[in-house]
């Protein structure tokens, strides 16, 4: 069986979202004991409509095939005026390596939904207060990339001199086709995740745990352009596009606070300001 076969389509992940928010609300009104099970299931579904969003979206990003490859053409000109290494010969010192490859395409394939469910499981039943901030921060990023994406922009493995070592192994999580998923690769979702996850990690997490998300963020950013799924700028526009996010929802947090407290009769104000001191 293939990588692919594992992946749900957009009609099966909002299947598993109405699924689970029917669940969430049996729990919500079930016995007490199961109350508080309802906010993990309420909190499931919510990713799992991003997930239904995701896919629905990498099927009508194609506007036009040969502007694709071209703005491919464009990056790898514009990484060859900045200094960047190339990524077809960090490919070629590789390609040899076949167990490399194969895990590199394993990890790329699996590692870019279990490990950002893993954390925010973690972060929900370990962490919960910062657990809202940082999915705002995620749910942003994703939307963010996902309107970009739709720009499509080829990814270097289906350019000349590089390997599609996914296909090459049986791996691919791509169907067999040519379809609109694989133009998405600009900017790389999988490194935006990544880079969220070992922010948040090494800002929560203590003594050695911290520096899991960072090896994590470090060896998808290796598998990432081993594979020849993105370029470097793919990884960087990622990186940029989720600072600005991050601003946007501390902006909007601070902004709402701000009209709330406004908006607050003076008694309420005053009992703020007493608590404060308190």
């Amino acid at each position: 069986m293939s990588v692919h076969n594992v992946a749900l389509s957009w009609q099966q992940a909002g299947l598993l979202t109405l699924g689970v928010l029917v669940v969430a609300v049996a729990l919500q009104v079930g016995p007490v004991r199961l109350r508080r099970l309802a906010p993990i299931a309420r909190e499931g579904a919510m990713i799992a409509g991003l997930y239904a969003v995701w896919q629905l979206a990498g099927e009508i990003s194609v506007l036009s095939t040969d502007d694709a490859f071209k703005r491919a053409d464009w990056i790898e000109r514009v990484e060859k005026d900045l200094w960047l290494p190339s990524e077809a010969s960090i490919q070629r010192h590789f390609i040899h390596d076949t167990w490399l490859t194969k895990a590199a395409d394993f990890y790329y394939a699996t590692m870019h939904f279990t490990g950002l469910f893993v954390f925010l499981l973690w972060l929900f039943l370990r962490h919960r207060e910062r657990y809202r901030p940082i999915r705002r921060v995620l749910a942003l990023t994703t939307l963010a990339c996902l309107l970009i994406q739709l720009i499509p922009v080829a990814p270097p493995r289906l350019l000349p001199g590089y390997v599609d070592t996914a296909r090459l192994h049986g791996m691919s999580v791509y169907g067999l086709g040519f379809d609109a998923d694989q133009l998405s690769a600009m900017p790389s979702v999988h490194v935006a995740w990544a880079v969220l996850i070992a922010i948040a990690v090494a800002g929560v997490a203590h003594g050695p745990w911290r520096w899991i998300g960072a090896a994590h963020a470090a060896i998808t950013l290796f598998v990432v352009v081993v594979t020849a799924n993105h370029f470097w700028l793919d990884g960087i526009v990622a990186v940029a596009v989720l600072g600005v996010c991050a601003l946007l929802e501390r902006g909007a947090v601070r902004l709402i606070r701000r009209l709330r407290h406004e908006s607050a009769t003076p008694e309420l104000r005053d009992g703020e300001k007493a608590s404060i001191l308190a």
